[in-house]
């Protein structure tokens, strides 16, 4: 016989949305505000799509403007996947001042 399974609904995790403080680099893409990393990843991909940074032949491959480059630690393209690690680097806690980790 089938056992019932029980489906329970996914509770977000709290450490995605605890809000962090961008340091001034990153600030000036996502803004200056503590915001969770759910949303710092939608604001960058936000800006990345507005001024067209996104390889159009690899699309996983994010080209840098000068602010992005700055974020990048100088890098002039980046995949997604090391991208959100350069990214996760400018944040801090609000209590730290966005120093970064």
């Amino acid at each position: 016989m089938p056992k019932s399974v029980k489906k329970t609904a996914r509770k977000p995790n709290a450490a995605f949305m605890k809000p962090m403080q961008p340091d001034a680099l990153l600030a000036e893409i996502v803004g200056d505000k503590p915001i969770p990393r759910t949303e710092v990843t939608k604001n960058v991909w936000a800006y990345i799509k507005k001024h067209g940074l996104q390889d159009p032949k690899s699309k996983r491959n994010i080209n840098a403007d000068e602010k992005l480059g700055k974020v990048f630690g100088g890098k002039k393209s980046v995949d997604m996947f090391e991208m959100t690690k350069l990214v996760n680097a400018h944040l801090g806690s609000p209590d730290e001042g966005g120093e970064g980790r």
